[in-house]
């Protein structure tokens, strides 16, 4: 006897067929053309009404034939990302923007991710692509090679790059120089004489841009620039700056790279006895997730990366459809006030 049979009362269960676009304009309320529109990615569409699509087509299930597109569009509906640094922060995050973006628009992604950040590897990592009919290309590599190689290269496939600090129709970021002035500018107006600065690995773009905004801030203060103290965007290289820090005396305020090294600095003062923000006050970069469960809750500078990811993928696919980007940028930071920043000790207030 087979068991997987059905007994005498069993009624099938009723497949229904899959939705198609034109159940999801009626369940919207819009043309069919106007689906299109949005699943397509085009721009001429209101925020009212590409909300509205999404919201039907989520509650229909309703999936588009890859196939039938790419063979009607003549494209792979497949965009390749050369990534560099994903351990950090700030490529994680847009990484992840450029993946829901990309799929909300259709487009499956591609991913070369680079264990170092040489010439030779980025050129490989690009032909890889370009070989592999992607219809265009994510530089998401911020560091000055990666810029070097995109401005000389004529591949025929589009290209946009993250590039903090290098403006132009085919970059995005955020404003991270003008992040790095609002963290230093911060810091004077609590009193402190002037501010010392972590500084991230000197290749990375975003490193030299945070760099460049707390030196203008300090100059535009009349207040001292001392050398940034280098780090490597992590904890231990922030731990091993305190003592630094230390042993050039009189340091009330600190501006870290990003927050991890703020919080390897944090550790490291409070294991010299030093306390933060009574002592030595620390704001940090990039408002990590665990940011505000440091202790104490470190002030910092929100960036959206993932936002940022969303203006790469808008801004490659209107290069893709010969239309002007309507995606903005570069986006600007916001400052978290939180516990670690306070106005100096009395002996050493302005």
């Amino acid at each position: 006897m087979n068991d997987n049979l059905p007994g005498p009362g069993h009624r099938p269960v009723r497949q229904h067929p899959p939705a198609r676009m034109i159940d999801v304009a009626r369940l919207a309320g819009v043309s069919h053309q106007t689906v299109s529109r949005v699943v397509n990615g085009h721009s001429n569409v209101t925020p009212e009404v590409r909300e509205r699509v999404h919201l039907a087509i989520a509650q229909l299930r309703y999936r588009r034939n890859a196939a039938a597109r790419s063979l009607a569009t003549k494209r792979s509906m497949n965009l390749g990302v050369v990534a560099y640094g994903l351990a950090r922060h700030g490529p994680s995050f847009a990484l992840t923007g450029i993946v829901e973006t990309a799929r909300n628009h259709g487009y499956a992604t591609s991913l070369v991710s680079l264990p170092t950040a040489d010439r030779a590897g980025i050129r490989s990592a690009i032909d890889h692509l370009v070989d592999d009919s992607v219809d265009g290309i994510i530089l998401l590599a911020p560091i000055q090679a990666a810029v070097d190689i995109a401005e000389g290269l004529d591949l025929g496939t589009p290209l946009v790059m993250f590039a903090p600090n290098v403006p132009g129709p085919n970059t995005f970021a955020a404003d991270e120089a003008l992040g790095a002035r609002i963290a230093t500018q911060h810091l004077l107006s609590l009193g402190h004489r002037t501010v010392v600065h972590l500084s991230g690995p000197g290749d990375w773009l975003a490193a030299q841009a945070r760099v460049q905004g707390w030196r203008s801030a300090l100059t535009a203060a009349n207040c001292p620039v001392l050398e940034p103290i280098p780090t490597t965007w992590d904890a231990p290289s922030g731990y091993r700056s305190a003592k630094r820090i230390l042993q050039l005396g009189g340091v009330t305020a600190v501006f870290a790279a990003n927050d991890q090294t703020a919080l390897g600095l944090m550790r490291g003062l409070a294991d010299a006895g030093v306390r933060v923000p009574e002592d030595i006050s620390v704001v940090g970069f990039d408002d990590f997730p665990e940011a505000a469960y440091f202790s104490p809750p470190l002030t910092t500078v929100r960036v959206d990366f993932t936002d940022i990811g969303r203006v790469a993928v808008e801004r490659l696919l209107d290069r893709l459809n010969d239309r002007e980007s309507e995606a903005t940028g570069p986006l600007d930071p916001r400052l978290m006030l939180r516990s670690s920043s306070a106005p100096p000790p009395k002996a050493t207030a302005n």
